[in-house]
């Protein structure tokens, strides 16, 4: 069986690029644009936030730049893969294979331990991990002695660590989170997000969450800013001030 080995160092293109990006759905007899005419790049090797007010379009901007969902319009990139065009088996595997995923539920799979949990996207894969990548990964996110327990036996916390080891554990070229402090205590949420830095800081990893705290973007290198499904302009080593300042601007 073919062994999957410890991350490669960090591609210098950019991890995600969006083009002229819309999304359109059917409302009745209406259309509506969730996203317009997006044009963005999320940086290799960096930690990005992207913010707005409710029905900005995050969400939506999610789907479409890992692949959940395509747009109906322009061109969407991850790492050196267009995904325009491809069909939906092609696209579960390209994530299964280049994308990383977090949910403020956790997701996890209640009857596998936490190693069978953090190793399942490279098990579907029909991989296996390198042995010491394995240890070093655990030992980053603080599960070191945890992998024969279930889900259930878990705190939030250690829950949400061990959804970002599976995340991280294919070496993705982005891993995208959403909300993924949303249902965590202040502490507990702060752990958390500077497991996000150590991922970018020492792993070289891309990493985009999509979150409606100022607390938690702070933690970014970049926040990103949506409203009405349009790119309003972005924050480079963001405060907590500034950003709780942009997202009134942009609620007015």
């Amino acid at each position: 069986m073919p062994q999957l080995l410890a991350p490669s160092l960090p591609q210098t293109t950019a991890a995600v690029h969006l083009e002229q990006v819309t999304r359109t759905y059917p409302d009745g007899p209406k259309t509506v644009t969730a996203l317009d005419a997006v044009t963005l790049s999320i940086e290799t090797g960096s930690f990005t936030a992207v913010m707005g007010p409710s029905g900005s379009g995050k969400s939506t901007f999610l789907n479409c730049a890992s692949g959940l969902d395509l747009p109906s319009s322009g061109r969407v990139v991850v790492g050196d893969v267009e995904l325009s065009g491809m069909s939906p088996d092609g696209l579960t595997r390209f994530r299964r294979e280049h994308v990383g995923f977090v949910f403020q539920g956790y997701n996890l799979i209640s009857h596998l331990t936490v190693g069978e949990n953090i190793q399942l996207p490279i098990t579907l894969a029909g991989l296996r991990p390198d042995s010491r990548w394995m240890r070093d990964l655990l030992a980053s996110v603080g599960l070191t002695g945890l992998e024969d327990r279930l889900p259930g036996e878990l705190s939030g916390g250690q829950a949400q660590r061990v959804a970002i080891a599976r995340a991280l554990v294919a070496d993705p070229d982005v891993v995208f989170a959403d909300e993924p402090t949303g249902a965590l205590d202040a502490a507990t949420a702060d752990q958390i997000l500077r497991l996000f830095r150590t991922a970018v800081e020492d792993l070289g990893q891309t990493v985009v969450i999509v979150t409606h705290d100022p607390r938690a973007a702070a933690f970014a290198d970049r926040v990103l800013f949506l409203a009405d499904g349009r790119f309003r302009g972005e924050l480079r080593a963001p405060s907590v001030e500034a950003i709780a300042a942009r997202l009134i601007e942009l609620g007015r």
